[in-house]
C-alpha cells in the first residue's frame, strides 16, 4: 500500500491560482464585513442571525484564516526550515491573512456583548440550534474580550511579540551541529535532531557523548532562550491582564472549553501518583545495571529489539490493526499514504519529530514523520494517523465552525490508535521481547502523563515567578525546571549537570499550558479502550466522539458515553491501570532473573 513517501504538495495545491484566490478571499471578507457593519439587525433578530452565521460558515469553509497559499508555504517551511525565501513568503502571506481576518473581528465581538435577555432568546431558539454551543461559549467568554481595535492590535503584534521570538530559538537549534560518535563508531558532524536520537543509544559511551554535545548546544543558546522566554512571558502577562484573566493557565482552559476545576483535579491526581513514575525509573536503572540514571538516560530503551520495521511493513501492520477496529479507519489512512499526504524520512533542515496537521475543512490532512525503521516508529505512525482519522471523521459530520478539536481531547484519538497497535506488537512476543515492549509502553505512558503534568506544574511556577520578579535569569528558570523534573522522577534519576537547560528546547513550554492535554488524552483514551475491549460494538461510540469536533464541550461529549472527567475517581482509574502494568512488568523481570 505504501507507495508515496513525500508530500506531493503540487498535487493538492495549484500555485497558479494563489493570487486569484487571495483577491477573492479579500473581496468576500470585505463584502461580509461591509454588509454587517451597516446592518446589525443580526444582533436583534434570530432569522437575521441565522443568515449571518450561515454566511460566516461559508467564509470559514472557503477561506478561514488560512488560505491554500498560507497552508502551502507553512508546509514547505516544515520541509526546509533553513530556506529564507520560503520563510519570507510564509511571513508575507501570514501578515496578509492577519490583515484579512481582522476585518471580521467586529462580528463576534458585537454578538458577544448583546444583553443577557437576548442571549437567552437566541440560545433557546430552535432555528439556531445548530449554533447553540458556539453561541453559548461566546456568551460565557464575552467578559474576556476587548474592543475591536484592541483585539486587532493584539493580532497585529502577535508575530513580533511572540511568534518570531519562538521561531528564532527553534531555527537556531535546528542549525546546530556537533561532531560525535554514532552507532557505527564513526565520528562526524551530527544535527541537533540526530543527537536527540543518539541520546537513546544502548551504548552508554555513545549516549553520554551525545548528551555532552547536546548540553553544549543548549548552553550555547541558553542566553538567547532566556531573553526569548522572558519576552513571551511578558507578552502573555500583558494579554492576560488586558483580558482580566486571573490565572496564567485560565486562557488555555477558556480556549479548550474545559472547566479549570477539571484540569486542577487531573493535575492533583497525577501529582499524588508520582510514586508510579519514581518506581518505574528505579526499575529501569536496575534493568540497565546502573545505580542511577543520568537525566538524559530517562528515555533510553531497555532490551534489544533488533527487528527493523520498514515504512511499508509498518503501514501494513498499522492498517491491519485499524481494520480490526473499523474498516473506515483503514480506508482513511490508505488515502493518506497513496495521495502524497505523508512525508516519511528524515532530511537536513526538515522539522524534527512527527506531527499531523489540518487547517480548513476542505483542505487535505498532512502527516510528517522521521521514520528510522525502529519499532517506536510503528507506534508514531499509529499515533499521527490517529490524529488524521480524527480530522477526517470531523470533516464528514461537522460544519466548518465546529471543525476543530479542543486541546483537552486532541490526544485521545492518537493514543487510542497507538495503544491498539502496541497490543498487536505484544501479541505473540516471547518473554524477552515482551519485557522490552512493556518497558517501552511504560516509558511512553509516564512521559505522556507524569512528565507532562510535571511540566505543567513547572509552567505554573514559572509564570508566577515571572509575575513576582519581572525577569527570570536562566539559573532561576533552570532551578524551577529541575525541581519539577525531580519531583516526578524521584531518587533514581540524577538532575545531571546540563539538565538545568533542557527547558531551552522544550517547545511546548511556549504553547502555554498545552501539555496537560497529553495526560488527559491518554487517560480518557484508556477509558474508551476499555469500552471497546468489553464490547467491540462500542467502536461506534468512539467514532461518534471522533466526529464530534467542537460541537459540544469535552465534558458533555464524554458524559454521553458514561465518562465523567470531572471526578477524581475517573483519573485514578486510568492511573491504576498503569500501576498494574508496572507490577506486571516487575514480575516478568523477576521471572527472567533480570532484577
Amino acid at each position: 500500500m505504501a507507495n508515496s513517501t513525500k508530500w506531493d504538495l503540487e498535487k493538492h495545491f495549484d500555485k497558479s491560482k494563489f493570487e486569484e484566490q487571495r483577491k477573492l478571499w479579500k473581496t468576500e471578507v470585505t463584502k461580509f464585513a461591509e454588509k454587517y457593519r451597516k446592518d446589525n439587525s443580526y444582533l436583534k433578530d434570530s432569522k437575521k442571525l441565522l443568515m449571518a452565521l450561515e454566511e460566516l460558515e461559508e467564509l470559514e469553509t472557503n477561506y478561514g484564516s488560512t488560505s491554500d497559499e498560507v497552508y502551502y508555504y507553512w508546509l514547505k517551511s516544515q520541509k526546509d526550515q533553513d530556506d529564507p525565501k520560503i520563510k519570507a513568503k510564509f511571513n508575507q502571506i501570514e501578515n496578509f491573512s492577519i490583515e484579512i481576518s481582522n476585518q471580521l473581528e467586529f462580528f463576534m465581538l458585537d454578538l458577544a456583548k448583546i444583553s443577557e435577555e437576548k442571549q437567552k432568546e437566541f440560545l433557546s431558539n430552535e432555528e439556531l440550534k445548530k449554533y447553540k454551543h458556539l453561541l453559548k461559549k461566546l456568551f460565557e467568554n464575552a467578559k474576556y474580550l476587548l474592543s475591536e481595535k484592541e483585539e486587532i492590535i493584539l493580532n497585529l503584534k502577535s508575530q513580533s511579540s511572540y511568534s518570531l521570538w519562538v521561531s528564532m530559538v527553534e531555527r537556531l537549534l535546528s542549525k546546530e551541529q556537533r561532531e560525535v560518535k554514532g552507532e557505527s563508531g564513526e565520528s562526524k558532524n551530527r544535527t541537533y535532531e540526530e543527537l536527540l536520537s543518539l541520546l537513546k543509544s544502548k551504548d552508554k559511551d555513545i549516549r553520554d557523548g551525545a548528551a555532552k554535545a547536546f548540553n553544549d548546544i543548549l548552553e550555547n543558546n541558553v542566553n538567547v532562550a532566556e531573553e526569548e522566554l522572558n519576552a513571551v512571558l511578558n507578552n502573555k502577562q500583558v494579554n492576560d491582564s488586558l483580558r482580566g484573566l486571573e490565572r496564567p493557565d485560565e486562557a488555555r482552559h477558556v480556549s479548550d472549553d474545559i472547566d479549570t476545576s477539571v484540569v486542577d483535579t487531573l493535575v492533583k491526581t497525577v501529582e499524588e501518583n508520582y510514586d508510579i513514575s519514581q518506581k518505574f525509573y528505579k526499575l529501569k536503572a536496575k534493568l540497565l545495571g546502573l545505580q542511577k540514571l543520568e537525566y538524559h538516560e530517562r528515555a533510553v530503551e531497555y532490551g534489544n529489539i533488533t527487528k527493523e520495521y520498514s515504512y511499508e511493513d509498518s503501514i501494513d501492520l498499522v492498517s491491519k490493526t485499524f481494520k480490526n477496529l473499523d474498516e473506515d479507519f483503514t480506508k482513511i489512512i490508505t488515502g493518506f499514504v497513496e495521495n502524497g499526504q505523508v512525508d516519511v524520512f528524515p532530511k537536513k533542515g526538515k522539522s524534527g519529530g512527527a506531527f499531523c496537521v489540518h487547517m480548513l475543512k476542505k483542505q487535505p490532512t498532512f502527516i510528517l514523520l522521521n521514520h528510522k525503521n525502529k519499532i517506536s516508529d510503528v507506534r508514531t505512525i499509529a499515533h499521527e494517523f490517529g490524529h488524521g482519522i480524527n480530522n477526517e471523521m470531523m470533516k464528514k459530520k461537522q460544519p466548518s465552525l465546529y471543525f476543530d478539536t479542543p486541546t483537552s481531547t486532541a490526544e485521545v484519538a492518537s493514543t487510542f490508535m497507538e495503544d491498539f497497535v502496541m497490543q498487536e506488537l505484544l501479541r505473540g512476543a516471547d518473554d524477552e521481547t515482551r519485557l522490552a515492549l512493556l518497558m517501552q509502553k511504560l516509558n511512553e505512558e509516564i512521559s505522556t502523563i507524569h512528565r507532562q503534568i510535571a511540566c505543567y506544574k513547572f509552567e505554573q511556577e514559572l509564570h508566577d515567578a515571572y509575575k513576582n520578579s519581572g525577569h527570570l535569569s536562566k539559573d532561576e528558570i533552570g532551578k524551577l525546571f529541575q525541581k519539577n523534573m525531580a519531583a516526578y522522577m524521584g531518587d533514581f534519576v540524577e538532575q545531571s549537570e546540563g539538565s538545568e537547560n533542557w527547558w531551552v528546547y522544550w517547545s511546548h513550554i511556549r504553547r502555554f499550558f498545552y501539555v496537560y492535554s497529553y495526560a488527559s488524552g491518554l487517560l480518557i483514551s484508556k477509558a474508551m479502550q476499555s469500552m471497546v475491549k468489553k464490547d467491540p460494538k462500542n467502536i461506534e461510540k468512539v467514532k461518534e466522539f471522533l466526529s464530534a469536533g467542537s460541537s459540544e464541550s469535552p465534558k458533555d461529549i464524554f458524559l454521553k458515553f458514561g465518562i465523567d472527567i470531572s471526578k477524581k475517581s475517573f483519573w485514578e482509574q486510568g492511573l491504576a491501570e498503569i500501576r498494574d502494568l508496572l507490577s506486571e512488568t516487575e514480575d516478568l523481570a523477576k521471572k527472567l532473573g533480570k532484577i
